[in-house]
Order: structure tokens, then sequence, then C-alpha cells
């Protein structure tokens, strides 16, 4: 028998029934979502309030929002309505406020995502402390807020001070020693020369010639070392002024006293430059002491017959410039540690001359500060490559 059709009451039921427990049912989701929502800010709180660092919300007119005890200890207040509502500049110590306005640009107009800086923030008391301040934007329903996590450091930038402190002191006295010692080694060393003219021509003056000799090669080994020491302690914190220059023309006035040298020992040193200009922004003086490092060392370790060429060229959208020798060569088991401060590398020239073990790190330390890499390439009784590649 065929079930007769619904009465028109009958549906409407139906559908109030199925409406209300679709209702019943978004009331759940939303209570749910609703104790989700809570349980997330009730976490953030916890976070918030108990976390070692100083925590603070912020609006984009640096007025403090929301802040934690930690920046209550650390501003030296004991009520949140000593910092809540107030403005980060009322804090900020005078020689840093300007920082923080230029943040505060960066951040809110030019939509920066973060920011992390050092500052000193200046208690009510007057006293003042460094810390650490790393901010970034987020969104808080419709507002654009900021997050900014505070780190006291006070104690790392007192050190920092007694290390400066320190190294400071021990450089200056490094340079007096090293200053003051070029004068009686000059006069040794020319002592000694004034006795080699003064000396006979006969046989028996042949042992005291080769001691004299002994001595002005010591002086001279002694100040090399002894410029080099005042260059490292110079290279220190430098900041360089830089310009472009030609290298074909500069390198051609630079080589000039090492031809001399290379003549002298019996060797082809050649200048290889392209016909069009190649500029690099350099400090020449600075600068100047990488190519005379590398020449010299390529003349030293090139027995005579040998050549060394200087080259220049453009790679790209950066310079390279080449030393290379025909010389002995590094072996391999040196290289690795070739530019370290007194290296191990350090060996005695193919004329027995000394080695500092300075002239290759003071090499790589201004080629550093030429925002530049430096790199070698050598085969033991092949002969020696240098690279510098500078933007």
């Amino acid at each position: 028998m065929p079930l007769s059709p619904l009465s028109l009451e009958q549906q409407n039921a139906a559908l109030r029934e199925e409406i209300r427990q679709l209702r019943a049912g978004q009331l759940v989701a939303q209570q749910a979502s609703s104790g989700e929502e809570e349980l997330r800010q009730a976490r953030f709180q916890t976070i918030f309030d108990n976390s070692p660092f100083g925590q603070k919300i912020i609006t984009s007119d640096l007025i403090i929002r929301q802040a934690n005890r930690a920046v209550l200890e650390m501003l030296g207040c004991v009520s949140l309505h000593d910092v809540v509502g107030h403005q980060i500049m009322e804090f900020a110590h005078p020689d840093h406020r300007d920082d923080w306005r230029f943040w505060q640009e960066r951040l809110w107009k030019h939509k920066l995502p973060s920011f992390t800086h050092e500052t000193c923030l200046v208690r009510p008391d007057g006293t003042g402390f460094w810390c650490q301040v790393t901010s970034f934007r987020f969104f808080d329903g419709d507002q654009e807020l900021g997050y900014t996590q505070l780190e006291d450091i006070s104690d790392r930038k007192a050190m920092e001070l007694r290390l400066k402190r320190l190294y400071d002191a021990q450089e200056t006295i490094l340079h007096l020693v090293a200053h003051d010692l070029k004068a009686p080694i000059g006069h040794i060393q020319l002592l000694a020369d004034l006795l080699q003219d003064q000396l006979p021509t006969d046989e028996p003056a042949a042992d005291t010639a080769r001691y004299l000799a002994l001595i002005r090669q010591a002086c001279a080994d002694a100040t090399h070392l002894l410029h080099n020491v005042l260059v490292l302690g110079a290279l220190d914190g430098t900041r360089l002024a830089k310009r472009p220059h030609n290298l074909g023309p500069w390198l051609t006035q630079r080589l000039a006293p090492h031809q001399l040298v290379a003549h002298k020992k019996g060797l082809a040193l050649t200048l290889d430059v392209p016909e069009q200009p190649v500029q690099a922004n350099l400090n020449a003086e600075s600068f100047g002491r990488v190519v005379d490092n590398l020449v010299s060392n390529a003349l030293k370790f090139t027995p005579a017959g040998g050549q060394v060429r200087v080259a220049v060229q453009h790679t790209g959208e950066r310079v390279q410039l080449t030393v290379s020798d025909t010389g002995i060569g590094i072996p391999e088991a040196l290289q690795p540690d070739l530019f370290e401060k007194f290296s191990p590398s350090a060996r005695a020239g193919v004329g027995g001359e000394a080695g500092t073990g300075l002239g290759l790190f003071i090499t790589r330390q201004i080629v550093q500060q030429h925002h530049g890499k430096l790199w070698v390439e050598s085969q033991e009784g092949v002969g020696s490559c240098f690279f510098v590649e500078l933007p």
C-alpha cells in the first residue's frame, strides 16, 4: 500500500527541526572555536607574562600598549601604569632617540618586516642600561601593531668595553715598542754599512765582510717584521677611504721598485693589462701593500732565470688581479694555513730570505677590507698563482 504524502504542516515541522539541528551544530562549533581561541590567548599570555625577556606590544606611534613584568624590572618601574600608555621615547637615551625614529619609519612606513638593534634606555631614576631590541609587525584584527622583545646586554657591553680598553692598551704598547725599535736597528744597519765600506780588499777581511753582510740582513729582516707589526695594528677597525683607479698605470708605477729587485735576482717581471682601462675602487696606499706582498713573495720563491707575471682583467662585473711565478711552488700540506697569522707555512726564500708569517695574513685582511676575495693555486716545483678578485 503506497505511503501517503506528508502534509504541509508535517513538512514545515521537519524543516524547523532541521534548522534547529543546524543552529545547534553551529553553536557547538562556535563554542569550540571560542574555546580554542581562549586557550590560544591564555597560552600567549602565559608566555608573554613569564618570559625572562622584556616583552611589549606597541602601536605605530611607539605607544606601549602592553608590557610584561620583565619590562618593569628593566625600567625600574613598579606598576604597569608607569609604562603602559607611555611612549618609548620617554625611556630612550637622548643620544639614541634618532635611532628609534629611524626604525619607526622603516618598520611602519617602509613596511620592514622586522629589525634588531642595540640601544640604551634610561630609567626614571636617571640610570641607563644597554639592551638589544627585536621588533616585528603583526595584525590584531584590523589593526597593525608591533611586538618588541628587550634583552638586557649591559654585562656584555661592559665586557666589550673592558676588552677594548685592554686591546687599546696592548696595541699602544706594541706600537711604541715597534716604533722605538726601528731607530736602534736603523743605526746598527748604518754602522754595518759604514764598516763594510771601510773594509780593505785583501783576503783576511773576507770573513769580516761576510759577518757584516749577515748583520745587515738581520737588520733588514727585523725592520720588515716591525713594519708588518705596525701595519697589522693599523688594519684593525680601520675604515678605508676608496676611490676609482685605472689599474694599468697604477700597477706600472707600483711595480717599478720590484723591477730593480727582479733584475738584480736575474728574474723577468712582466705586467699584462688589457688595452681598455680596468677601473677598481680601492685605497691606493693600503692595496699597494697587497701588490707589494704578492710580488715580493713571487720574487723571493722564484730561482734565477724564472719569471713573475702580474696581470689584471675584467671577469664579469668584477676585476681580477693575478700574480703568478715559475718558482718552487707551495706544498699542498702548507696551503690550508697559508693566509693565517704567524702561519706555520712561512718559509725562507730561495736566497735564504726570512719570512715573518704576517705578509699573506695582512694581504688577506686588506683584500677583505676591499670586499674582495683572495686565493692561491700552486703546484710544488712548478709555480704559484695568487688571485685577487675585487668588486
